[in-house]
């Protein structure tokens, strides 16, 4: 709900902002409110919290679910991006702090310096028609040429301007058979020549949440800090006892949420139809004691691979609520949005609890690295203090055989 707020503005401030409206096609409101933002975002990002332990950008955000693990780990995050204003008015209203927008148009050595580079991007496919022409002309070709005009693309310049110390990077399972395969191949030879030692595995959510949802996992750390003897294992501590429907549903249901009797029809004969001729689509009763099916960024529509049974009455779809808890998002996190734009937020998003059960690994793998690294920086002497060199060993028994003489 919007609040009025009256200012007072110099004549030279408002001239100015007249001027400024007139060019970007904006109102005074907008402009306004689009400044104390921007204000408001930045005192987040640059207030280091007590306690934080490192720093991290939040990239293809969403609405933060990516963030909220990375801080449970421990982390400050300095620098967020999401294009989507309706997910940016989420974020803000949970972190405080508005997201920058087209990432495309972000130049990469104004982001802040952090320690770890956090992105859940789009898949997509990648162009091979430049790659080949030069390929013939005997040219070589590096991750710009292979990846240029995708959103990966953004993340790997980053990647080589900022040059984080580790990486996470989440998509869906099916990255890995993307366009036969050449999706992937392009992912992992592009990181591997930005000389990051990588690791990956598609992961469930149904042991942290009551959701059947795999996704891919992508992990990586900078071999020109930590050198070439890097391993990472992703050894997960899953939810005891396992989480089932009935511990995210919400005692009371508002009546919109049950299916008007010609949806629920129509999907009963959707069902039907395909049964008989061998396939498996159709809606979906959610089990109480079970998991459900992925929820999906189209679950708005009518919410057929998610139901709850009624008794008496028609089955419902989930509340936005009940989708946030599916998901692993605290009680308190803000839904400041219209029920569609939530369903497509947090079908969208990730499992909270097991991107914070990975986080916590990539951070303990991070400062490990970093203690290897600072004692190998040490001398010798100051790493083995108990072994004394031979010169060493001369120089005491010299002083010894003086003082007896």
């Amino acid at each position: 709900m919007a609040k009025q707020v009256h200012i007072r503005l110099d004549d030279a401030v408002y001239e100015a902002l007249a001027d400024y409206n007139v060019k970007a096609n904006s109102s005074v409101q907008d402009s306004i409110s689009s400044a104390i933002v921007y204000f408001l975002s930045r005192q987040s990002r640059e207030t280091m919290p007590v306690g934080a332990d490192f720093t991290f950008i939040d990239l293809f955000a969403g609405i933060g679910g990516m963030r909220i693990a990375y801080e449970k780990a421990g982390g400050h995050c300095v620098y967020s991006n999401e294009w989507n204003k309706y997910s940016q008015q989420t974020y803000f209203a949970n972190f405080g702090e508005q997201p920058d927008g087209d990432i495309t148009k972000v130049y990469e050595y104004s982001i802040p310096d952090h320690d770890i580079l956090v992105a859940g991007f789009p898949c997509q496919p990648f162009s091979i028609a430049g790659v080949s022409k030069k390929q013939s002309l005997g040219r070589a070709t590096g991750f710009e040429d292979k990846t240029q005009g995708t959103l990966f693309f953004d993340i790997c310049r980053i990647l080589k301007a900022k040059r984080p110390k580790a990486f996470m990077l989440e998509n869906v399972k099916n990255l890995c058979s993307h366009d036969r395969g050449r999706t992937f191949k392009v992912i992992t030879e592009a990181l591997d020549e930005l000389d990051y030692e990588i690791f990956y595995q598609v992961l469930d959510g149904q042991n942290f949440v009551p959701q059947h949802r795999e996704r891919i996992l992508i992990v990586g750390f900078d071999r020109k800090r930590y050198g070439n003897d890097i391993d990472f294992s992703f050894d997960l501590t899953p939810r005891d006892p396992k989480p089932v429907m009935r511990d995210i549903l919400e005692d009371e249901v508002d009546s919109r949420y049950t299916l008007s009797d010609k949806l629920w029809e129509y999907l009963q004969a959707y069902a039907a139809k395909h049964k008989a001729a061998g396939n498996g689509f159709g809606y979906g009763i959610a089990d109480p004691d079970g998991i459900s099916r992925t929820l999906s960024a189209r679950y708005y529509k009518d919410g057929s691979e998610i139901l709850i049974a009624q008794e008496g009455k028609n089955p419902r779809r989930l509340t936005p609520r009940e989708c946030a808890r599916l998901q692993g998002f605290p009680d308190d996190f803000k839904i400041p949005v219209s029920d569609t734009q939530a369903y497509k937020q947090f079908g969208n998003s990730v499992v909270v609890p097991l991107m914070a059960n990975v986080a916590q690994l990539v951070t303990d793998k991070m400062v490990a690295l970093d203690a290897r690294a600072t004692e190998k920086a040490k001398p010798d002497r100051e790493r083995r203090p108990d072994r004394l060199t031979k010169s060493s060993k001369r120089a005491i028994n010299q002083s010894v055989e003086m003082a007896v003489v």
